[in-house]
């Protein structure tokens, strides 16, 4: 059975963090809120959480357009392949914020996703995701939780995601309403730079 946790202030507590760690290290499947949507994920580093996953969203591991979301842009590094400078100060300049960046990736990422050539990447700057990420074994994958009704793109409700998701979750977080805002959307592999969904993150000057 999943157990909801309620955060209610920018210092989450140190025991629902403790709880979540324990389950995403586990191999559990879990809601969180983002500085955009709220997410669904596991850590990347997890086959049981992984498969899970997977079948959770009816696609495979391979293919799917997961994202990692990192603790900061040191982890981002070792996932990415080296960064030319333009990049890299974009990068530091829209990092943590409402960005999911498609990059390069490295030649020797973990199973099971060593074949792909580049991945989307995300750091933010939640406050429950900044103290949570330290605590985990390996970086989440994420994906956004679509809302059934065909008008709303996303539930901005976290009792209505409990609701919805409960049966196929471990554990959910929440931080109150969330927003129906996704994040901007930017592929770095490309020169120049292209913008693939604009969403909550401003657009740079200049880009």
């Amino acid at each position: 059975m999943a157990t909801y946790k309620t955060f209610y202030s920018d210092t989450p507590n140190p025991r629902h963090l403790s709880e979540a760690a324990q389950t995403l290290n586990q191999g559990g499947i879990v809601i969180f809120p983002t500085d955009t949507v709220y997410g669904l994920g596991c850590l990347s580093s997890n086959s049981k959480g992984l498969d899970r996953f997977a079948k959770i969203k009816g696609v495979k591991l391979e293919q799917a357009p997961f994202s990692f979301i990192f603790q900061d842009i040191k982890e981002l590094s070792q996932y990415v392949a080296p960064m030319n400078s333009k990049t890299f100060k974009l990068v530091k300049r829209l990092l943590p914020g409402p960005y999911a960046l498609i990059m390069h990736a490295a030649q020797k990422l973990p199973k099971p996703f060593q074949k792909r050539k580049t991945i989307g990447v995300r750091i933010s700057k939640h406050p429950v995701l900044k103290a949570l990420l330290p605590l985990l074994d390996s970086p989440l994958i994420t994906s956004s939780l679509h809302d059934p009704d065909e008008i709303l793109d996303y539930t901005t409700d976290p009792e209505n995601l409990f609701e919805h998701w409960e049966a196929n979750i471990d554990l959910m977080l929440s931080d109150g309403y969330g927003s129906n805002i996704p994040s901007t959307i930017l592929d770095l592999t490309k020169e120049p730079f292209e913008l693939i969904r604009q969403g909550a993150g401003e657009l740079p000057q200049g880009f």
